[in-house]
């Protein structure tokens, strides 16, 4: 009982070195934004044909902390997934390690290239959808607070699902998951990604349209790449079956 409690104690030790280690990444990744944020802030405004406005100080201020926090965020996901590996690494076999490791430059690739994707084509695709249903009707004038959370909208949420297929595989290489079950789950699935989608778009059809198609496309491809993993699994583990038998 005595070690369990120590185990335990040991955990918890471990986890909150892990923690703290990954604050430290992100204060530190905030601080290095904040001194750059105009640079940031130049750079994702360069192309807008219409000027951003504030309407108080506070407005500034936040979007200061948002921008820096969002690259701060990004910047940490390398260090933050390194920390996750190293928690869990003693209770992996060797082989699960390898692949977990391998997964970490994956897992900030996908989380970029969410970004990208939202970013670049979802969001002006929208964007100048929005904006053309009132452009003879009223004169478009943004305040950068809203204009900022709207891109967040059209933004984090691809570049946090772009990583269900690396989740997915790495699940499946633990064998918590497969392919099977994600295929029988797959309306329901579905209806979650419909539901997310409508959630974080615009009011309107196309929006949410524009958005769907392409988190089903994710889950499909997720269920493919599950396949691959649940095979190489199989095969590995009949391999070990076999050798065990074999020394016996």
């Amino acid at each position: 009982m005595e070690d369990k409690s120590m185990n335990l104690v040991d955990h918890l030790d471990e986890l909150r070195k892990r923690v703290i280690i990954s604050l430290v990444a992100f204060i530190t990744f905030f601080i290095v934004s904040f001194i750059y944020v105009q640079d940031i802030y130049n750079w994702l405004v360069r192309d807008l044909e219409f000027n951003l406005t504030v309407l108080g100080p506070s407005d500034i201020l936040w979007v200061y902390f948002m921008l820096s926090g969002v690259a701060a965020i990004i910047a940490s996901i390398p260090v933050i997934a390194f920390q996750v590996w190293l928690f869990v690494k003693p209770a992996l076999h060797p082989h699960e390690r390898r692949l977990a490791l391998g997964y970490i430059p994956a897992l900030f690739l996908l989380f970029i290239l969410g970004l990208c994707f939202g970013y670049f084509v979802i969001l002006p695709v929208i964007m100048d959808f929005l904006v053309g249903l009132g452009s003879d009707m009223f004169e478009t004038m943004f305040t950068t607070e809203k204009y900022f959370r709207f891109v967040l909208h059209m933004t984090i949420p691809f570049a946090v699902l772009f990583e269900l297929p690396i989740v997915v595989m790495f699940l499946t290489s633990l064998g918590i998951i497969n392919p099977y079950v994600m295929t029988r789950i797959r309306k329901y699935a579905y209806f979650v990604l419909i539901v997310i989608s409508v959630s974080i778009s615009p009011p309107d059809f196309i929006s949410d349209f524009l958005v769907t198609i392409p988190l089903l496309v994710l889950y499909e491809l997720s269920i493919g790449l599950s396949k691959i993993v649940y095979k190489r699994r199989q095969k590995r583990l009949a391999k070990e079956e076999k050798e065990f038998a074999v020394s016996e």
